[in-house]
């Protein structure tokens, strides 16, 4: 439970159909792959279109080997030495090892708490005037989305100081209760979300990321980007997945309600979890967090631990793994916080 991968297997159904698509493709492998994805960017866009509610064209899609890959990319284009990253801790701490990975100076600012609110956000803006400015909703690890006025707030600070761009990281929108940055793309040519079919998708094997973006980040993209970087395999395989998204609906409230259920039933045993708005959580507080991550391990059960000083993240697994996981923290008492 420490990677926050989607704990249910693909269907049989999917697995056949992405086995027969991978069949048809290897016909081919003796040529290179589309380099620019255009069968699957269009799938993608249509995909979003659906579930934002925003018109998009494969011209505002991008895709690369997970969206670590994407944010590599966005790094190369937009980063670089003499450029400056934001990212607020704790944060997903990609931002910040792929910004070192491109020269870029990553400056972290810390949240309030678990918490970010708009005017801190702002605020950071202002003050380092960042190339590229990465905000996470939901965020990992803390698992809070941020509302839209939020994002709105910190493009227009960005904007006004003439430069830099602002990257919305929408791993696990899937799962989230408020709406997508996509539907904020129209009229912001600066403004870019990323997004990843591992975790709702459970297709984590298959390393698929993307973005939606203007047209014009994506013709930045294109001059980074090494030749042929999505094999045809994958972008067989990543078609097949996307036909599936409409039966992935009753998976995710699955999730969501396992979450829920997992939050009531330790809240009840005294520990606290903090609103999560993804498939993972925070427990705590831990007098201890990595003899608790320790003693867990013991158990067969291995979350993260996250580098915070009263908590460990949790990705929510399939009720029977949940319920193991409560078991084991009955015994953990001894390390509960109780100041």
């Amino acid at each position: 439970l420490n990677t926050n991968e989607n704990p249910h297997p693909p269907s049989q159904a999917l697995i056949d159909d992405v086995a027969e698509s991978v069949r048809a493709a290897a016909a081919q492998l003796h040529r290179y792959p589309d380099r620019d994805a255009v069968a699957l960017r269009t799938d993608l866009a249509e995909y979003l279109s659906a579930v934002t509610g925003t018109p998009l064209q494969n011209a505002n899609i991008w895709a690369a080997n997970g969206s670590n890959e994407i944010l590599q990319q966005l790094l190369q284009a937009f980063g670089g030495p003499g450029r400056v990253s934001l990212g607020f801790t704790p944060g997903y701490s990609m931002h910040e090892l792929i910004s070192h990975a491109t020269g870029t100076t990553f400056v972290p600012e810390p949240r309030a708490g678990l918490l970010l609110p708009t005017e801190r956000i702002v605020a950071a803006v202002e003050e380092h005037r960042p190339d590229v400015l990465f905000l996470c909703s939901p965020n990992n690890p803390t698992g809070d989305s941020l509302p839209l006025a939020a994002i709105e707030a910190a493009y227009d600070a960005v904007t006004q100081t003439d430069r830099g761009i602002v990257v919305v990281d929408e791993a696990y929108a899937e799962f989230a209760s408020v709406d997508s940055a996509i539907t904020l793309l129209a009229g912001r040519p600066r403004l870019i979300v990323t997004r990843t079919m591992s975790k709702a998708f459970a297709f984590a094997g298959a390393r698929v990321g993307y973005l939606a973006a203007d047209p014009g980040v994506i013709d930045a993209l294109l001059l980074v980007r090494l030749p042929y970087h999505l094999s045809a395999l994958t972008q067989s395989a990543a078609e097949v997945a996307i036909s599936y998204a409409p039966r992935l609906t009753d998976q995710i409230r699955q999730l969501c309600a396992t979450r829920d259920e997992f939050v009531a039933t330790v809240t009840d045993d005294g520990w606290v979890c903090p609103p999560s708005d993804a498939n993972f959580v925070l427990i705590g507080p831990f007098s201890d967090p990595p003899q608790a991550w320790q003693r867990l391990l013991a158990e067969g059960i291995l979350v993260r631990d996250v580098g915070l000083s009263r908590w460990l993240r949790v990705t929510i697994g399939t009720p029977d793994q949940m319920a193991l996981l409560v078991a084991a923290l009955r015994g953990l008492d001894d390390l509960r916080e109780t100041t």
